[in-house]
């Protein structure tokens, strides 16, 4: 009889698999505009992509692509046998790309934003290049790669359908924003003695959220959550909600973050790989915002972060501890 793999071996093992599936040939280009070297991945689509397909892949939200960092996310086995199960960037567009039409041709590595969004979204939202059986499941079988796939397309577009999604406006993206939500301390009650709290960070028509923690007022999350920054990047709005299951969930607090401070720090320094660890920048505790002390942004390591601690706002207590670390286009 077989034995599963170890605790201690399998990620060592998953992640080897993720790396030599990254190392074939086809999956060396974004599979969306042929860019070299992709650093992201659609977990649920089964495709390689670069930066700057990512940030429209992100916003085709995550019932249709579930973007993650090739090197700087954790992956699950769950997201790798689903990766090494389509077969990477050839075998997804040899499903997705089945009939362009004529004068429909894929973004160049230099195409604009608007020219990838309208690809993609045609491509993977409207379904706009699929074989037309592809839409309707018969009998799926788990050993048939375009079986397998059209269950995933008709599941995810099942549940788009239902929402009537608007389409974002054409927005060129200038990097990513990766937040580590740590921790709250001392949190609003909004249940009988405690609360369930999450978090959830806004930027743009960009939503993402942290898991609930259940009744804890000091939650402890140490989760990473990632952001698509536009040119016209206003402040991070962050709220923290108690879940409710038979009700509307009770905000516990707000505050905003201003990533102005970090970002043109990070550009005026250019690649932080080639300084030392320093300070570069500072966003200044004032009455105007929800800072508890001056938040200092400093390159470590060759990546440039910043500590935020952030007492919350219109609510009677709570704060909440968070690290930021800027990602420019090209890493």
């Amino acid at each position: 009889m077989s034995q599963r793999p170890s605790a201690l071996t399998r990620p060592t093992s998953s992640k080897r698999r993720l790396k030599d599936l990254l190392l074939q040939k086809d999956n060396r280009v974004c599979a969306d505009c042929g860019s070299p070297d992709p650093k992201w991945a659609s977990t649920n689509i089964g495709v390689f992509i670069c930066l700057k397909c990512c940030g429209v892949h992100r916003s085709l939200g995550t019932h249709i692509s579930k973007v993650l960092s090739v090197t700087l996310d954790e992956w699950s086995d769950d997201e790798i046998d689903s990766m090494i199960e389509v077969g990477g960037n050839a075998s997804a567009n040899s499903i997705y790309e089945a009939y362009l039409p004529e004068g429909v041709s894929k973004p160049g590595l230099d195409a604009s934003h608007e020219q990838r969004s309208k690809y993609i979204r045609s491509k993977y939202e409207r379904q706009e290049f699929l074989k037309p059986s592809l839409r309707i499941l018969s009998n799926p079988k788990k050993s048939s790669l375009k079986t397998s796939l059209s269950s995933k397309i008709t599941d995810s577009f099942r549940s788009s359908s239902s929402s009537s999604q608007k389409s974002e406006g054409m927005v060129e993206f200038i990097g990513m924003l990766k937040v580590k939500v740590i921790q709250g301390t001392n949190l609003a009650i909004r249940d009988m003695l405690s609360s369930d709290p999450y978090v959830v960070l806004a930027l743009g028509k960009q939503k993402v959220q942290t898991t609930v923690v259940k009744s804890n007022l000091n939650p402890v999350w140490n989760e990473e959550l990632m952001l698509s920054v536009p040119q016209d990047y206003g402040a991070v709005k962050l709220q923290v909600y108690d879940h409710d299951t038979f009700s509307a969930d009770d905000i516990m607090g707000e505050a905003e973050i201003d990533i102005q401070p970090m970002i043109t720090s990070a550009m005026a320094f250019g690649d932080a790989g080639m300084f030392g660890n320093m300070q570069i920048g500072k966003w200044l505790k004032s009455n105007d915002n929800a800072l508890m002390n001056d938040s200092t942004v400093n390159i470590v390591d060759g990546k440039v972060k910043q500590e935020v601690n952030l007492k919350l706002q219109n609510v009677e207590s709570g704060e909440l501890e968070l690290e930021l670390e800027w990602i420019p286009l090209d890493q």
